[in-house]
């Protein structure tokens, strides 16, 4: 039964809600992680488990969460998801050890991992092709206008309450967004009822937990450690493993698998999906970097570097509201290449960002970031989704998060890799003592408080000219990932996306238009 007009667009709203609680939760942690290590107390080994259990799990169960959803019903899995995402959000603000929080933060990884899939996956469910650009649009930013706002809602309520009340806000939007999914979303999933892959399940589940772990602690460690490169190579030889399954599983019809690969056949969704990966490596990187930038060297508070990072969202809600209104016209492929020549522009313009530099330099490339972004994002969403027929929607829609959100892991680990490196190489700590210099080498905030607590004003303005130098080095990398991204999208993306006619790509047995588009070009 489909939705009214009206109640679609408030189910929507819903759906936004629910993306925004998950993006607010990514950087909310950020702002409370000194107060969790002394009022827990935790340990660094705790506080980084504290931040990885969450990504972990979400990592692991996202392919698994789609096909559920599209076997067992989106509606009734969705209910539950944001169930045990709200009920966890109890568990971590009254958590009486650092290992009660470590455990909660892997039940919200869990929530979390049914929520995003399922979110997206609803979209083609509730809205028309010529609907779907729009609603992608606000889905989109409503999932990216969590992440500022993560640290600015955070820094208020830690600067007035206890650290438990960081998680605490997601309770009243998680009861919005149940009552809102019960009386506003239709019941959708597969009219098939195929046995579960669990092969697929296990191995898929086993190579992103091996490789997610592996690439954090690369990241964290440096690329000489062997434990982490073991689990990196494990993890790569498990999706390997994972992909030749699937790939026999596709001729046994009584299965159903948990991936079809026979949706990248379609060029729209494997260069959509692609490119969406690659963004989110390039913007993953710049968001982890910029934070530091601001506390270490504009000495901002966690509540001033959320308010510094509005200028991304502003150009966001631009190039989304632009890219709906030019794709019509222009098609697919020339929205996207401007979107990613904007944002190499702007995180290029980035690499002049000197210790003395005013901030209105800084809004004005940011901005530029998030005009790009928004022009890019909705946009290939929508081309994916179109791929995916209903029946398959919510696998299709998880397969597209997992690789995002794998991207954006890996995107922190490199980019992080590249800022260490060069903060490091740019240091001159001759003179300081042995534990004090280890210290600065560590990181800039680590750096800035070392100076500060030994009164060494040139010992600060050696630590935060190390970490320009190495923001700009780690934003020239993320502007070359936006050429590449312009070149790639001109060269394989489709120029235009039609209402289907068709049988859709890939799906054996499903009906004429049930996928909403194909591309072609």
């Amino acid at each position: 039964m489909k939705a009214t007009e009206t109640r679609k667009w408030w189910a929507l709203g819903a759906l936004s809600a629910s993306a925004l609680v998950i993006g607010l939760d990514v950087t909310v942690l950020n702002v409370a992680l000194p107060s969790l290590a002394t009022e827990l107390p935790a340990t660094t080994s705790d506080l980084q488990w504290i931040a990885n259990s969450y990504n972990l799990v979400f990592a692991a169960m996202l392919l698994p969460a789609g096909l559920l959803g599209d076997r067992f019903g989106r509606k009734r899995l969705l209910l539950a998801a944001l169930a045990l995402f709200g009920t966890a959000s109890l568990i971590c603000a009254y958590a009486p050890s650092a290992e009660w929080l470590i455990g909660a933060r892997a039940l919200l990884g869990l929530g979390a991992a049914f929520v995003v899939p399922l979110c997206m996956s609803l979209l083609p469910v509730l809205f028309t092709p010529q609907e779907r650009g729009r609603a992608i649009g606000l889905w989109v930013t409503a999932n990216a206008i969590g992440l500022p706002l993560g640290p600015i809602v955070g820094g208020w309520l830690l600067d007035h309450y206890w650290w438990g009340s960081v998680f605490l806000i997601n309770i009243p939007v998680i009861v919005i967004a149940l009552v809102a999914v019960v009386l506003l979303m239709p019941e959708s999933g597969s009219s098939r009822r195929l046995r579960l892959d669990l092969a697929g399940v296990l191995l898929s589940c086993a190579g992103l937990v091996s490789l997610t772990w592996g690439v954090i602690e690369l990241g964290d460690q440096g690329l000489g450690n062997g434990i982490p490169a073991v689990a990196v190579a494990a993890g790569l030889a498990l999706l390997a493993t994972f992909v030749a399954w699937e790939r026999q599983l596709g001729q046994r019809p009584a299965i159903h698998p948990l991936v079809d690969l026979a949706l990248f056949r379609s060029a729209g969704f494997t260069w959509a999906t692609l490119l969406a990966t690659l963004v989110t490596f390039a913007l993953f990187g710049a968001l982890f970097t910029l934070p530091q930038y601001f506390q270490s060297v504009l000495d901002a508070d966690a509540l001033g570097t959320g308010l510094r990072l509005l200028p991304v969202v502003g150009g966001l809600l631009l190039g989304a509201r632009l890219g709906v209104r030019l794709v019509p016209r222009l098609g697919v492929r020339t929205p996207v290449t401007t979107g990613f020549l904007v944002l190499a522009a702007g995180l290029l313009a980035g690499t002049a960002t000197g210790t003395g530099t005013g901030y209105g330099f800084v809004a004005g490339w940011l901005t530029a970031v998030g005009l790009g972004m928004g022009l890019i994002l909705p946009t290939l969403m929508d081309v994916a989704l179109g791929a995916l027929s209903v029946e398959h929607s919510g696998a299709g829609s998880a397969l597209i998060q997992a690789l995002r959100q794998v991207g954006g892991t890996i995107g922190v680990a490199i980019l992080g890799s590249v800022l260490n490196a060069v903060y490091r190489d740019r240091l001159d700590l001759s003179g300081l003592p042995a534990p004090a210099a280890d210290a600065v080498r560590d990181s800039a905030p680590a750096g800035v408080l070392v100076a500060r607590q030994l009164d060494a004003p040139e010992l600060l303005d050696t630590v935060r000219r190390a970490f320009v130098d190495a923001m700009d080095a780690m934003l020239w990398v993320c502007g070359g990932l936006g050429l590449l991204g312009a070149v790639l999208a001109i060269a394989f993306l489709p120029r235009q996306t039609w209402p289907v006619t068709d049988v859709p790509v890939g799906r054996p047995g499903s009906k004429a238009g049930e996928s909403g588009q194909v591309t072609v070009g």
